[in-house]
């Protein structure tokens, strides 16, 4: 499909001071959009200024949530190239939601083809100041004017760009972490392996409740046993055990992230012990009693790594590696950030060129 190109005619003002620019809160001059039709699925391929997408209220996206987004970022290199992190598989993962929320898969070739071309009109918001990027926000939401459960036959793919600041302006700081036992954000057979907005809602009640004890993020547990570690906040979850790294399995109720399956594949070609597999919440206490609980960190795109200093649970306070960022952690978040940025050779083939 050809890509149409509607260029502004009132370009917005560019940040001056980009160590300000913070998180999702400033967008680009233009969004790509497209249409599904269903008998004559996706088409009308165009990108055109920022604005509002008209909507009408009875919408299916606003009653029923049939809708899926997913989340990378661009990076401006010291030589001024800009490039994408596994672009591939952010497109290989929405496609997988499409098909738990019966949503019309799309070519992932063309949206990586339509992302660099979309990219390549902004590159001139893709901030310069160290650690900055350019977040990437593509999503589908139903678009039927009719009420009724059931799967849409009108879509609306978009992607929306946000010129972001550095994730941590005061250093790589551990946080604290509430292990939450009354709410579930996703079980086996429901949605948590996808990125859509309901796993996110379900959330916001236990992270209220987190920030009033005084604790940034929350770690969730299976929702059957409740005993199970699964995800931190909206991030993957790694402790270092003894000389074993485990994240828990990806059994259907946890998001597969790009940077987990990134930072996976690091530690086995560096050769530590990885395991994904069932992690409870006695054996973590076990573990920091006896002294094996090293290090703890979550994964994410925003983050990237996010190391963790505490855990409280039930009452009970755990101190990970005297609240400092353990050596692992360190050497993850410098290689991964390295290589997104350019200051270090990509010899995965994760990076993807935009211009």
């Amino acid at each position: 499909m050809d890509i149409r190109i509607e260029l502004t005619k009132n370009p917005k003002v560019k940040p001056t001071d980009e160590s300000k620019l913070g998180f999702g809160g400033v967008f680009t001059d233009h969004m790509f959009l497209m249409n599904y039709t269903e008998g004559k699925g996706w088409h009308d391929p165009r990108i055109v200024p920022y604005g509002p997408i008209p909507m009408d209220p009875s919408c299916m996206v606003f009653h029923y949530a049939q809708e899926i987004f997913e989340g990378m970022k661009a990076y401006r290199t010291q030589d001024d190239t800009i490039q994408l992190f596994r672009p591939q598989e952010n497109f290989k993962r929405l496609n997988n939601s499409c098909e738990r929320m019966v949503i019309p898969k799309l070519d992932e070739d063309f949206l990586l083809e339509a992302l660099k071309k979309l990219v390549e009109v902004e590159k001139d918001w893709v901030p310069h100041q160290k650690d900055t990027s350019l977040y990437i926000r593509p999503f589908i939401i139903a678009s039927d004017a009719v009420l009724g459960v059931h799967p849409a036959k009108t879509y609306i793919y978009a992607v929306i760009l946000s010129p972001s600041g550095p994730y941590y302006k005061g250093g790589l700081n551990p946080v604290k972490i509430y292990v939450e036992t009354k709410y579930v954000r996703a079980v086996r057979g429901g949605m948590g392996m996808v990125k859509t907005g309901g796993n996110y809602a379900a959330s916001l009640i236990a992270q209220e409740e987190a920030s009033r004890e005084g604790y940034s993020q929350v770690l969730w547990l299976d929702g059957v046993e409740r005993k199970y570690v699964e995800e931190v906040g909206a991030m993957n979850v790694f402790f270092v055990i003894g000389d074993e790294i485990v994240t828990p399995a990806l059994t259907g109720s946890i998001l597969p992230g790009i940077t987990r399956k990134s930072v996976v594949e690091m530690l086995k070609e560096w050769g530590y012990n990885v395991n994904e597999r069932r992690l409870s919440v006695e054996e973590l206490e076990a573990a920091a009693a006896s002294g094996q609980l090293k290090e703890a960190f979550g994964t994410g795109t925003a983050a990237v790594i996010s190391p963790i200093g505490e855990l409280k649970c039930n009452g009970k306070v755990t101190v990970i590696n005297n609240n400092e960022i353990g050596p692992i952690s360190q050497k993850l978040y410098d290689h991964l950030t390295g290589i997104q940025w350019g200051r270090l050779p990509d010899t995965h083939g994760w990076i993807v060129k935009c211009c």
